[in-house]
C-alpha cells in the first residue's frame, strides 16, 4: 500500500484521503487489480464493480487502496498512462483525492448521478467524448486521458473533418501522427 494515502470515511462512504503533503505531478499510486473484460463488468453486480477503463474492451477492476478514490468534476488526481493516479495541483495533508470519472470512460451506455458537490459540477458522469470541448482539450492537455480514448477522440476528429470534406467535395489525403512533429 502506498505510504501517501489512507481509506477513511467521507459524505460518501469511503474515500482516499492523504497522509502528508503531495505536490502537483507527484505520483501517487499505480491502479491496480485484474485486467477484465467488458463483459465481465457487465456481469458483476452494480455495487460491486469499482473498475477504471484501460481499452475499448478491457477494464481493470481495481484492488485497494486505489478502489476507493471518488469522482470530482474538479478533481486534484488524474490517471496518467493508464493506471498511473498523479497530484494534478498541491494535495494538503488529510484531503480528499478525486478524479474525474470522465477521463477513464468511453462506453456510451452508462451513466452516473455525480455527488461530487464540485462548484462547477456536471450533475452527471458519462463518457469524456460527452464532455464539453474546452473541458476536453484542458484534460487531453494536461496528460490525463486514458490512451485509447485519445486514439478514439482524434480519430473522431479525423473522421468528422473527412466528412465535411466529403460533403464539400475537396479531397484530402489520409495524415497520420507520425507525419507532423508536434501532433500529439
Amino acid at each position: 500500500m502506498s505510504t501517501k494515502v489512507c481509506v477513511k470515511e467521507c459524505e460518501l462512504g469511503r474515500g482516499l484521503f492523504a497522509l502528508k503533503r503531495i505536490r502537483a505531478s507527484e505520483m501517487i499510486l499505480v491502479l491496480g487489480g485484474y485486467v477484465i473484460t467488458v463483459d465481465q463488468v457487465r456481469a458483476m453486480p452494480e455495487k460491486q464493480g469499482n473498475t477504471v477503463q484501460i481499452g475499448s474492451r478491457h477494464y481493470i477492476d481495481v484492488e485497494p487502496p486505489g478502489l476507493y478514490i471518488n469522482h470530482s468534476c474538479q478533481p486534484n488526481t488524474g490517471v496518467m498512462n493508464d493506471t498511473i493516479l498523479v497530484a494534478l495541483r498541491d494535495i494538503s495533508v488529510d484531503e480528499e483525492l478525486r478524479f474525474d470519472y470522465s477521463t477513464t470512460m468511453s462506453e456510451e451506455d452508462w451513466t452516473m448521478e455525480c455527488r461530487c458537490s464540485a462548484a462547477q459540477c456536471r450533475g452527471l458522469i458519462e463518457d469524456f467524448h460527452l464532455l464539453s470541448e474546452t473541458l476536453k482539450q484542458r484534460y487531453l492537455a494536461r496528460g490525463i486521458v486514458q490512451r485509447f480514448i485519445v486514439d478514439e477522440h482524434y480519430a473522431r476528429i479525423e473522421a468528422a473533418r473527412f466528412a465535411k470534406a466529403q460533403i464539400s467535395g475537396l479531397s484530402l489525403r489520409k495524415v497520420t501522427r507520425g507525419q507532423y512533429p508536434n501532433a500529439p
